[in-house]
């Protein structure tokens, strides 16, 4: 195999200057050359299509404290089983959250062994811990999420717009912002009605809360990133403070693409998650901001409970926790309506490997290319299959997308060069900021 550990031929490689046929060669865990697809032996996969491994930055695990809503031994092989090969774990709802170095340090210890996938952390920016930024930073967190509203967890409080500024002022790093404004969401009453529910946080209270997060990084100066965006009336305020320089992206979520609250039925809480899903029109205009850019990425915002917790019993929107367990389904949710809608297998990888590998700074991920970890993943596009639930190998296969018709088949998924599967035994990494060194035992730097 010319020196090489592994090489994968491929007559659709997505490579960063689109797809074609290719050779992609491994050695060491990293990708050594991208060779052309008659230029160097090796395997096969023919008209599979061969991606890098989808990076996820956007995954609640929940592990220490909420380990039976979820875990990193069940979330990662549910990742894994959805060509995910890098993710990084929300500082919410875990016990204790991610807002100290020792929080971050039990959070690490639960993760160690037990990751199929590579993980790495985001940290909290909560009121009582804002001093605690800096070294949380300084330990290799990514970046810090705020919340602007209620999070749904006491432990992990809102930031009010000044605490906002306090908390981008205390250290240089990404700040990911729930961006939702308290003043225009009222509590959701007592009802079956997804509607009733959708009323309770309108899109305006995703505007006011967008503005406020893109005055804060205009006077600041730091980079921002707007959370899972629902609302795509934000968008030409984004692309205003863009294009004057201030520095923030946006990421949205399969349901919002795939979704419309016109056909959530009555009682179905398993769709329920804030900000909520929207109309038909809303969610073309959200596809219309993945194609010009304004949007940019796509992440899964995993985030499971217990089924209870759900209120599948009552059907009570008001009552029911909101969250969308979708990190297994991301992949083939986006890809059934992308290609719908014209787009290619290029910009899946756009949107879900190379720009959020980017934007949280994994530079050795999400990518094709020579020196870029060897995450890969053959999929055949075509294959079709309809979501089971008792398939779903998160902790609890609560999913909305039941009985729904997805297209793209994972085939095989290699991390590090590697042949991988959801039953091997963990051989996930913990990854910290690139300018974190020296790395422990186990874990490595990017």
């Amino acid at each position: 195999m010319s020196g090489y550990d592994l090489v994968l031929r491929s007559r659709r490689a997505v490579l960063p200057d689109g797809e074609r046929p290719a050779a992609v060669c491994v050695r060491d865990g990293r990708i050594a050359a991208v060779a052309g697809y008659d230029e160097v032996p090796g395997t096969d996969l023919g008209e599979l299509a061969l991606l890098p491994g989808l990076v996820d930055t956007h995954v609640h695990v929940n592990e220490p404290g909420r380990t039976e809503w979820e875990g990193f031994a069940s979330a990662t092989r549910a990742a894994l089983a959805g060509g995910v090969t890098t993710i990084v774990d929300m500082p919410l709802n875990s016990v204790p959250p991610t807002v100290s170095v020792p929080a971050l340090h039990r959070k690490q210890d639960a993760a160690r062994g037990r990751c199929r996938v590579d993980v790495g952390f985001w940290g909290g920016a909560v009121p009582e811990h804002l001093a605690d930024l800096p070294a949380l930073h300084a330990a290799g967190v990514f970046g810090f999420k705020a919340f602007l509203v209620d999070s749904g967890v006491p432990e992990f409080p809102p930031l009010d717009p000044a605490g906002l500024e306090r908390a981008l002022a205390a250290v240089d790093a990404l700040f990911l912002v729930h961006a939702e404004d308290p003043a225009g969401i009222g509590a959701a009453p007592p009802s079956a009605r997804y509607a009733d529910f959708l009323d309770s946080r309108p899109p305006v209270a995703e505007r006011r809360a967008v503005e406020t997060v893109l005055a804060a990084a205009r006077r600041t100066g730091r980079r921002v990133h707007i959370l899972h965006l629902s609302a795509a009336g934000a968008l030409p305020a984004v692309a205003a403070a863009r294009a004057d320089g201030v520095r923030v992206t946006v990421e949205t979520c399969p349901h919002y693409l795939t979704l419309d609250a016109a056909e959530v039925p009555d009682g179905a809480t398993e769709f329920k998650c804030c900000p909520p899903i929207r109309d038909a029109e809303n969610r073309d205009a959200l596809w219309a901001g993945l194609a010009d850019g304004v949007i940019d990425c796509v992440v899964s915002d995993h985030s499971p409970c217990l089924p209870e917790l759900k209120r599948r019993d009552s059907g009570d929107f008001g009552a029911a926790w909101g969250g969308i367990a979708s990190v297994q389904l991301g992949l083939p949710a986006v890809w059934t309506e992308a290609r719908r809608r014209g787009h290619d297998l290029a910009d899946l990888v756009r949107w879900m490997a190379e720009r959020p590998a980017e934007i949280a700074g994994l530079a050795g991920k999400g990518g094709l290319r020579a020196g870029a970890d060897a995450d890969l993943v053959a999929l055949d596009p075509d294959a079709e299959f309809t979501v089971e639930p008792d398939r779903l190998l998160h902790r609890h296969p609560v999913t909305p997308y039941a009985g729904r018709r997805l297209a793209g088949v994972v085939r095989g998924t290699w991390l590090r060069g590697e042949p991988v599967g959801p039953a091997d035994p963990p051989r996930g990494r913990l990854l910290r900021r690139h300018d974190q060194w020296p790395a422990v035992a186990g874990e490595e730097r990017r």
